[in-house]
């Protein structure tokens, strides 16, 4: 079927028209006819965005999430390929898992499913998996990561960036020190000494970003870090990539919006663990430096780290309750939130940071490509301008574990096109 997408404001410039047929986009310009005509007058569009960072939890816990439920929220978010994590259940540390996640992401249909390697097997940081197989698999994997739990080992992380060289892959490190983190609760500093929670100390994470730095640019290979949560450690890749070294970084939505006084005083009240993830939320000085490091390109690229959690693993008190939060449906308008309205970003940035670029590192065929004539009909078409409070009960997504609840944030996704074919119209689910 032929789409014509009528009167939209391109990377938020001026009013054009997009005809979308045969999966690819055919013609932009003004007054064209032909095709079902979308009214996107007052829209944005961007190219569909790309999650490097997506725990969809199938296989194992599809209590809290499964592969229909995820790509589902993520079309709504305006995202058309993402990537999912590794610790399920069985880990997805073989060729046979990470094909049975890319065939349910297929069997869906709404939205591109790239599986992540572990790196080591059962995430156990002893011994490599079979990254190899898992690269020649149907899955095509290339990003590997035992996202949860740190490659603390320098030599076992060595051997990994020196494997991935031979098919272009990178080693996505969560950069967490296991020794200077045990027990900890939340962010290292002054509320954490008031609340009397074990803290969680930056230099934690910096120090793996320095060592796999060295060890990345040692073998010459690439090297990504998940979600950036500091200033120190914005100056160590700021550092790296003045040296021409093959790193990359993301940072999530909540790291550049949400600070570590609201585990203290929030509207929902202290100690909500709501507000516990891993890594912790930082200080307002952090989040000032995470976003002025991705508006410079010191980090490449947002991520959503979307970690679904049934009610009752969020629903306890804080020492034991789960880290992390869910994100897909609310990433644009939290970006929009902390990079568009602050001036640090337009929407030429967004598509950038959100499109073009986690596409590139994650090797995603078809995905972040600009809004041209001939290039894949992957687009978001987004109304910047409503504010409305966030609903969670409303969300696709299993889960609802969000810390944005009740928060009035802009923007709403209209519109989501996989290959021009419409996933998402009117803000529903096609």
């Amino acid at each position: 079927m032929t789409y014509l997408i009528k009167n939209a404001r391109i990377l938020g410039g001026d009013p054009a028209d997009i005809q979308l047929r045969d999966g690819v986009i055919t013609e932009i310009g003004t007054g064209l006819s032909g095709g079902v005509e979308i009214d996107a007058t007052g829209l944005i569009a961007l190219p569909g965005l790309v999650d490097l960072h997506t725990h969809l939890r199938e296989p194992g816990r599809e209590d809290a999430e499964t592969v229909e439920s995820g790509t589902r929220a993520a079309a709504l978010g305006g995202f058309t390929a993402v990537h999912a994590m590794a610790n399920t259940s069985p880990v997805a540390d073989t060729a046979g898992v990470v094909e049975q996640v890319w065939r349910l992401g297929q069997e869906t249909g709404v939205c591109d499913v790239r599986p992540v390697g572990a790196v080591t097997v059962g995430l156990g940081g002893e011994r490599l998996a079979e990254l190899g197989a898992m690269a020649d698999s149907a899955a095509r994997v290339r990003v590997f990561s035992d996202d949860g739990k740190c490659v603390s080992d320098a030599v076992l992380m060595r051997r990994a960036l020196e494997y991935v060289k031979a098919f272009d892959g990178v080693i996505a490190q969560h950069a967490q020190e296991p020794r200077l983190t045990e027990a900890a609760q939340m962010n290292e500093g002054a509320v954490s000494g008031r609340l009397g929670l074990t803290g969680w100390p930056a230099v934690a994470e910096e120090a793996i970003i320095a060592r796999d730095c060295l060890l990345a640019a040692h073998v010459g290979s690439r090297l990504h870090i998940c979600h950036v949560s500091t200033a120190g450690s914005v100056e160590i890749i700021r550092w790296a990539k003045s040296k021409g070294w093959n790193v990359t970084a993301e940072v999530t939505p909540h790291h550049l919006l949400l600070t570590d006084d609201l585990i203290e005083n929030s509207p929902v009240g202290s100690y909500n663990p709501i507000y516990k993830v891993n890594p912790p939320l930082r200080t307002a000085d952090d989040v000032r430096a995470l976003r002025e490091a991705l508006a410079d390109g010191t980090i490449d690229c947002v991520a959503t780290d979307h970690a679904p959690h049934p009610v009752e693993d969020k629903e306890s008190e804080w020492g034991a309750a789960a880290m992390g939060m869910i994100g897909l449906e609310t990433a644009l308008s939290v970006v929009q939130e902390s990079m568009v309205e602050t001036g640090l970003l337009d929407w030429a940035g967004v598509a950038d940071r959100m499109s073009a670029r986690p596409a590139r590192i994650g090797r995603v065929e078809g995905h972040g490509m600009p809004l041209a004539a001939g290039s894949t009909a992957s687009i978001v078409l987004y109304d910047p301008v409503p504010r409305v409070p966030v609903e969670p009960h409303g969300f696709a997504s299993k889960s609802r574990n969000t810390p944005y609840e009740g928060l009035s944030l802009p923007g709403r996704v209209v519109a989501t096109f996989l290959r021009g074919r419409p996933t998402v119209l009117e803000g529903k689910l096609a």
